[in-house]
């Protein structure tokens, strides 16, 4: 199996942080299909991009600022051994770096880390606002089956641009924060990074549809909407929460089929990088 380039230890027992793929579309209504082959993409472009051979030796390309961690590359699981998974990585205090697949396996992955970490801030980055309601278990109703398991007071959702009208209801009526790529060109990233902060509570999980991103730097997602996040923005933005702290984050929706010379893949795996190196580092 091919390893993400930052996987730097053999041992589950000693790693800060696990890498999972879950190449699993099964709960996605798409037009485009293929967000599966995502996991084995991004860790084959980690490599290819992100890695140097110099002297016999493989070098990885790092972030400027920040320590390594010890990371360890579990591989790929079905669906169905999430729950089994994601408690054995909670209850050893791991952070867990998941590699989708579509959006739904977010829910998976939240209802299990809430049943040993309690209720956490979300930060849903994300074109859509998965809020729907009156379909449930799927890719689009991510928020609204966490809903239990999340403090919404301290969550955020990050990049929303594209809302139907049931999910606009669902979050005004539970008041969750939402800040538009229109909000962050108002007030600046500094000042948005730190609204957001302060929102936040002890114990963050990061959910990173690859679809928040603008298509011109993200084209090979499964639903792209135009007028979305830049790379730079998305990247500040989670490397000040990072600093802060995360029990885990996702990276969702990429989709190889449909990207333009692996811009999007490249993309993903640099933004697993900055959160490597960015975690607690304050």
């Amino acid at each position: 199996m091919e390893k993400i380039c930052w996987a730097n230890t053999e041992g589950f027992e000693e790693s800060e942080f696990v890498v999972v793929g879950i190449p699993d579309e099964s709960e996605s209504n798409a037009l485009r299909k293929g967000t599966e082959e995502a996991p084995l993409r991004i860790r084959q472009i980690s490599n290819l991009y992100d890695s140097y051979k110099r002297n016999g030796k493989i070098i990885t390309g790092r972030p400027f600022l920040g320590t390594e961690k010890k990371v360890h590359d579990l591989g790929d699981i079905q669906r169905n051994q999430i729950e089994n998974i994601y408690n054995k990585i909670s209850t050893s205090s791991k952070i867990p770096i998941s590699i989708g697949g579509d959006h739904s396996i977010t829910r998976k992955i939240i209802n299990t880390m809430s049943e040993i970490q309690g209720t956490f801030s979300l930060v849903y980055f994300d074109a859509h606002p998965d809020f729907v309601g009156s379909t449930t278990n799927y890719y689009g109703s991510v928020v609204n089956d966490v809903l239990a398991n999340i403090d919404v007071s301290s969550s955020v959702q990050i990049g929303i641009r594209t809302p139907e009208q049931e999910e606009l209801d669902n979050i005004n009526k539970v008041h969750l924060k939402v800040i538009t790529p229109l909000d962050i060109a108002t007030k600046g990233i500094k000042q948005t990074a730190d609204s957001i902060l302060t929102q936040l509570g002890d114990k963050i999980y990061i959910s990173f549809d690859m679809d928040c991103i603008d298509p011109a730097f993200a084209p090979g997602v499964s639903v792209p909407v135009p007028m979305g996040l830049n790379p730079t923005d998305a990247v500040y933005l989670i490397n000040e929460i990072a600093k802060k702290g995360i029990i885990g984050i996702d990276v969702m929706e990429v989709c190889p089929s449909f990207d333009v010379k692996d811009r999007t893949s490249h993309l993903a795996s640099r933004i697993i990088s900055e959160v490597l190196y960015s975690s607690g580092e304050t």
